[in-house]
């Protein structure tokens, strides 16, 4: 049966991603660019999850990647418009969608630190689906109803999981000779203010504080304990 709190993943203090180096392609605003960069993050977040689902007794396989052009985009999952989504993932196929548009470089500038943040949130979700958590809490929120305020929590509490897992990865491989180094982790670190303080219609991935905040202790911690978002209270996943 498919557990959240009481997931394997959280089962001994020590599991945390090893400190790996990543080469990384190199980041330019284009979208041929962006998608190679993409491309070059997928083996480095393999090679570091692959042993910690191993570790807990978990299946593992690398997700598909695409990185689709336009403004609208289609997966397995249902469509997607420019306006609502920036990057997602698609369980039904187990892809992440990092499309170009999405990722709205005219705001974000030339920092891959920022783009590489976004990624490793999405590939938070694979690992979420493998796990058995992302599962469990689409039953969670469908007993309570999907837009109910007891709904709308399992939904806060799978994103900031993400966005945690998101953070466990660049803290895990920055400065290990690789291509993340501390000016890239900065980027990241000062670009998660992504809750829905913005005049999101509702309140399904938290605050802008905790978006930020669960992140960081990813980032400081690199613990999947830390970031056991089911195990802790309400006011935490606000």
């Amino acid at each position: 049966m498919a557990k959240l709190a009481d997931n394997p993943l959280f089962a001994d203090s020590n599991y945390g991603l090893q400190n790996k180096a990543c080469q990384l392609a190199r980041w330019s605003n284009n979208e041929s660019a962006a998608a190679a960069f993409m491309e070059s993050a997928k083996p480095c977040l393999d090679a570091v999850w692959a042993p910690v689902m191993s570790a807990a007794g978990l299946p593992f396989k690398s997700p598909g990647l695409q990185s689709p052009s336009g403004k609208s985009w289609s997966s397995p999952c249902g469509s997607v418009e420019y306006d609502n989504i920036a990057a997602f993932y698609c369980p039904k196929n187990q892809t992440l969608y990092m499309p170009y548009a999405g990722l709205r470089v005219e705001n974000g500038g030339a920092h891959p630190g920022i783009y590489l943040a976004v990624f490793a949130h999405e590939y938070g979700h694979h690992v979420q689906n493998l796990s058995g958590i992302e599962g469990a809490a689409d039953e969670q929120r469908y007993n309570a109803g999907q837009d109910s305020s007891a709904g709308l929590e399992v939904s806060r509490r799978l994103e900031l999981q993400a966005q945690c897992f998101s953070g466990m990865f660049l803290g895990s491989a920055t400065n290990h000779g690789g291509s993340i180094d501390q000016q890239m982790l900065n980027e990241a670190w000062n670009s998660n203010r992504r809750g829905d303080d913005h005049g999101a219609p509702q309140r399904d991935h938290g605050s802008d504080d905790h978006s930020e905040g669960w992140w960081r202790t990813g980032s400081k911690y690199n613990r999947n304990q830390r970031c056991n978002t089911w195990a802790s209270s309400s006011k935490d996943v606000a």
